[in-house]
C-alpha cells in the first residue's frame, strides 16, 4: 500500500527545520544541496517541496513569522512591558537574524525589496504585533524606534 503524505504538513515541517540552517549560515551560505543533506533528503525532493532556493527561504519565513506573534502580548500588562516583552523576544537572535536579512536582501534594489514576498511576510508580522500593542497610528513610530534602538544597542556592543 503506498504511504500517504500530507504533502502541505510536511513541506511546513521541513521550512521549520531549514530556517534554523539558513540562521546559521546566512541566505548566500546555503545552497539547496547543503539544505537537503541537513535534512536528510535528496536534492531532488527538496526541490520537489520547494522548486527554488527563494522558495524555500519564503516558506521559512512564513513558518518563524507565523508563530512571532504567539505569546509577546499580555492583555493584562501595559504598554510599556509589553514593548519591553517584545523587545527582549527581538534582542535574542537581533544580530544574526538581520546578518541572514541583509545577506538576502543584498544586492536587490529598493523596489525588488518592496515587493518581496518573504519581507512583507515579515514586516507584516511585526506591524501585527506591534499595532496590537500601541494600536495602528503610532505602530510604525514605535516600531521604528524599536528596530533602531535594538540596531545601535546591537553597534555598541551593549
Amino acid at each position: 500500500m503506498p504511504k500517504i503524505v500530507d504533502h502541505q504538513a510536511h513541506s511546513q515541517h521541513l521550512a521549520q527545520r531549514a530556517a534554523g540552517y539558513f540562521s546559521d549560515h546566512g541566505y548566500a551560505g546555503t545552497s539547496m544541496r547543503a539544505v537537503a543533506q541537513h535534512l536528510g533528503l535528496s536534492k531532488s525532493a527538496l526541490y520537489h517541496y520547494f522548486p527554488s532556493k527563494e522558495d524555500l527561504f519564503l516558506a521559512c519565513t512564513k513558518q518563524v513569522m507565523g508563530a512571532f506573534d504567539a505569546d509577546f502580548v499580555d492583555p493584562a500588562a501595559s504598554e510599556q512591558e509589553n514593548l519591553h516583552r517584545l523587545t527582549e523576544a527581538l534582542r535574542q537572535d537581533f544580530a544574526r537574524e538581520m546578518a541572514l536579512i541583509f545577506d538576502y536582501l543584498r544586492g536587490k534594489t529598493q523596489n525588488e525589496i518592496a515587493q518581496d514576498e518573504a519581507m512583507q511576510v515579515a514586516m507584516s508580522a511585526y506591524r501585527r504585533v506591534v499595532i496590537s500593542i500601541v494600536g495602528e497610528k503610532r505602530a510604525e513610530e514605535v516600531l521604528a524606534r524599536l528596530l533602531g534602538e535594538l540596531m545601535l544597542d546591537y553597534f555598541s556592543g551593549t
